[in-house]
């Protein structure tokens, strides 16, 4: 089994360590991960992210390494001279992995090189070391005396040297790929040079009252670092404003396509926006608050004049992630934007560096598309997107929804005057008012901070003197259209959770 382990581990290792001199999607690691994301049904990535939130590509990596390593170890067992079963399944792996590199954007048939070499490198391997072993299988067999004894006891131990030393010399050069590939790769410095633009007629900064007094809420203001992050990319694309482009075709009068020094003749405006994922579940964590800096999506498709009959524009990332968006969600009031700055700076790369759709009142799936490089308008009877195809719907409106963070789920509070708290939304509608409701006692109303616009969301807090015992807090919000969020207990897919947040806790 460890020449197996050490096989694959030469392997990959080779082939991340060669992929940092080709194409982006020579990165077979990334490409199996992919594939697999792809392939995956949607309650299955769901299941993902609510078990392991923004940690899911970690695990799926770990994941693909391990069962790499695991049908490396099981099959070599099974390598003979005259039919190396491992050799075998190595090279069937080997073609899996071309066939994913193939399948990624941009992909030519030169990024299949590194793929090659690895598979070469781990059956030579393979063969080097399950060889050795044969060999001392059959001499086991001749040999008795106390010598020969001593002898293949000494061969056995310089068998696990060299495939100790196979294993770590795999595990080094895929380390060394990774952090060459990042180096080489990393558009940190064309980040760092990037001067935003500075709106004519920014908004107010959110007043001091945004956040209710004297409970510890979430910043009204969401730090760039604890922003939520949920995409399908598990390697971050790195794209260079220089090498940027945003088409707009398909149902237009004329085909345009922007680079990022074309986007300085649009007025920049900036917009304070919460976005929330449709795979929030009810008090979920899902759901960030940031001040963006960029141009209006209406003002761009403009120029390339909207068919009268297009009423969804398909918007794709430089990976391949498509999301389908409705046109009137883009033109009207709302000023959805292509945004190049969060909170200040330039988009972090992780969020979209150097331009990704912000769009208020939409779920993230059907509209926050990070490293923007084509729009397509179309209609929503002639195009699907990604995850619509896997059974979410195709226009997904964020839902009235609240809160509960203070106090925590089984939290232990002390008697006597306390104040709770949360967060409550109903991007592009507003928040009207939030009510608490204490056990089954009567629905009261909460103390709201200070609206700052309907695109974001809005802290309330309630006063309660705290009786000892175990108690429950539930929270409903009112948007500004009058309608009250429902109770009905209802799961993220197809189109947003729905239902009220409970709380327990104890009084002690």
């Amino acid at each position: 089994m460890g020449a197996g382990v050490a096989a694959a581990a030469v392997g990959v290792g080779v082939a991340e360590l060669l992929a940092t001199f080709f194409s982006p999607a020579a990165d077979v690691r990334t490409s199996v991960g992919t594939a697999v994301v792809n392939l995956t049904p949607g309650p299955v990535k769901e299941w993902a992210i609510q078990t392991f939130g923004t940690s899911d590509k970690l695990f799926l990596s770990v994941m693909v390494l391990a069962v790499i390593a695991a049908v490396a170890a099981i099959t070599a067992r099974w390598e003979r001279s005259r039919v190396p079963l491992g050799s075998l399944a190595i090279a069937a792996g080997g073609a899996a992995g071309c066939a994913a590199v193939l399948a990624r954007p941009g992909a030519g048939l030169a990024d299949i090189v590194p793929t090659l070499a690895g598979v070469a490198c781990a059956i030579a391997v393979l063969r080097v070391l399950t060889s050795g072993r044969i060999v001392d299988r059959a001499e086991e067999s001749d040999r008795a005396d106390e010598t020969d004894h001593l002898d293949r006891v000494d061969g056995g131990r310089r068998l696990s040297l060299v495939t100790l030393g196979f294993t770590a010399a795999g595990l080094a050069s895929g380390v060394l790929g990774a952090v060459l590939n990042r180096k080489v790769r990393s558009v940190s410095g064309d980040r760092d040079a990037l001067a935003l633009p500075t709106p004519q007629n920014p908004p107010a900064p959110p007043p001091a009252d945004v956040t209710p007094k004297g409970v510890a809420l979430p910043s009204f203001i969401t730090p760039n670092a604890d922003f939520y992050r949920i995409d399908t990319a598990l390697s971050v694309p790195q794209l260079s404003r220089a090498d940027w482009r945003l088409r707009i075709h398909g149902m237009v009068d004329r085909e345009v396509t922007y680079t990022f020094e074309d986007l300085k003749r649009f007025e920049p405006i900036q917009q304070t926006v919460t976005l929330t994922c449709v795979s929030n579940p009810v008090g979920g964590e899902l759901i960030s608050n940031a001040t963006w800096i960029g141009y209006r999506v209406a003002d761009l498709l403009r120029e390339a004049g909207i068919a009268s009959d297009a009423d969804m524009v398909l918007s794709t990332s430089i990976d391949g992630w498509t999301a389908g968006t409705p046109v009137q969600a883009l033109t009207d009031d709302r000023d959805s934007l292509l945004a190049i700055g969060m909170n200040g700076v330039p988009l972090p790369v992780e969020h979209g560096y150097p331009a990704r759709l912000v769009v208020p009142g939409l779920y993230g799936f059907v509209s926050a598309t990070k490293w923007v490089v084509d729009l397509e308008l179309t209609r929503f009877d002639r195009a699907e997107a990604y995850w619509t195809k896997l059974g979410w719907s195709a226009k997904a409106p964020i839902k009235t929804q609240s809160r509960v963070d203070v106090p925590r789920r089984g939290q232990r509070v002390s008697a006597g005057p306390t104040t709770f708290g949360g967060v409550a939304w109903a991007q592009y509608r507003g928040i009207k008012a939030v009510e608490v409701r204490i056990d089954d006692g009567p629905w009261q109303p909460a103390q709201l901070g200070a609206a700052y616009s309907d695109d974001t969301w809005r802290l309330w807090s309630f006063g309660w003197n705290a009786t000892p015992g175990a108690h429950t807090i539930a929270v409903r919000a009112t948007d500004n259209t009058g309608a009250v969020q429902t109770g009905d207990q209802m799961g993220v897919i197809p189109d947003g959770a729905t239902g009220w947040d409970t709380v327990s806790f104890e009084v002690k």
